[in-house]
């Protein structure tokens, strides 16, 4: 039996371009319309959003049955923190704030089977295939069809970023340009030259050697991102397609409750005015 490939991992081995959306809310249904209308990878997280293993195996299987691979950012702590996404199934993980090279080696030691890292193996779970793929075939699958992605976000790792891209084991390089800035002290200051400076930097140092480049962005700036070098993208998020369409709805009522208003005033007004008396003649 085979391990289920990644659609991230296949498109960009084939120099292609990887769409990708954030999933905010924990419910499975928006990762399977994300996986129906064709996007390439839901970014799951929990770094931020309160959602429970158990959620994120519902969302995973939705991703499962619409075609879309489902990426975790996970939350840092111990190696199960790291491992779990993975073995729910998870086409790979995302890990936050790399400080250091250390670091860096740490969740490759975390992550990866032998021989590149010393993950805890167990192929009882969703990606063994509940032990039905031979353990040493699961265990060359792992580390060839699930991905580590390694989020640059601080300007701590940037002195070692060489030593950082050329690690075995890291299969991609996300730049996060929000965290990034609070750390250059322009927080929300997304063109500041510094910030303008490192982005490139990382999709250039990725792809020095043999990494994938990813960051977040939007159909506005895909081209300039993709001249970069960049090829992992994530462009939007469910939450905020659900906070626009909702405002967008919003103002028409709003109006009409205006125009309703306008309208009794008007008429009390009309009620309250004087008229002629047959006295007045």
């Amino acid at each position: 039996m085979e391990m289920r490939p990644s659609k991230v991992l296949d498109k960009l081995r084939a120099g292609e371009v990887v769409s990708c959306i954030k999933i905010n809310t924990s419910d499975s249904i928006a990762v399977e319309i994300a996986g129906m209308s064709g996007f390439d990878c839901a970014w799951l997280d929990m770094e931020h959003v309160p959602s429970d293993y158990s959620v994120i195996g519902k969302q995973i299987l939705a991703g499962k049955a619409t075609g879309i691979d489902v990426m975790v950012r996970v939350s840092r702590g111990a190696y199960s923190n790291h491992i779990k996404p993975l073995e729910l199934d998870a086409s790979g993980i995302m890990v936050p704030h790399i400080m250091s090279l250390e670091d860096a080696k740490n969740v490759v030691r975390m992550t990866r089977f032998h021989p590149v890292g010393r993950r805890p193996a167990d192929g009882g779970n969703a990606d063994g295939a509940y032990c039905m793929i031979d353990f040493k075939d699961y265990i060359k699958q792992a580390n060839k069809n699930r991905f580590v992605m390694i989020q640059i976000e601080d300007p701590e790792p940037l002195a070692e970023l060489d030593e950082i891209c050329a690690l075995d084991g890291i299969d991609a390089i996300f730049f996060g340009p929000g965290d990034f800035s609070q750390g250059i002290g322009t927080p929300g200051e997304f063109d500041n030259p510094e910030l303008i400076r490192t982005r490139e930097l990382v999709a250039k140092t990725a792809i020095k050697h043999g990494k994938f480049a990813g960051t977040v962005g939007s159909p506005a700036n895909l081209d300039s991102l993709v001249d970069m070098g960049y090829r992992f993208i994530s462009a939007g998020a469910d939450v905020v397609a659900l906070s626009q369409y909702f405002a967008g709805i919003v103002p028409s009522f709003t109006q009409k409750n205006q125009e309703f208003k306008k309208a009794k005033q008007e008429a009390a007004r009309s009620v309250k005015a004087p008229g002629r008396s047959i006295y007045s003649a």
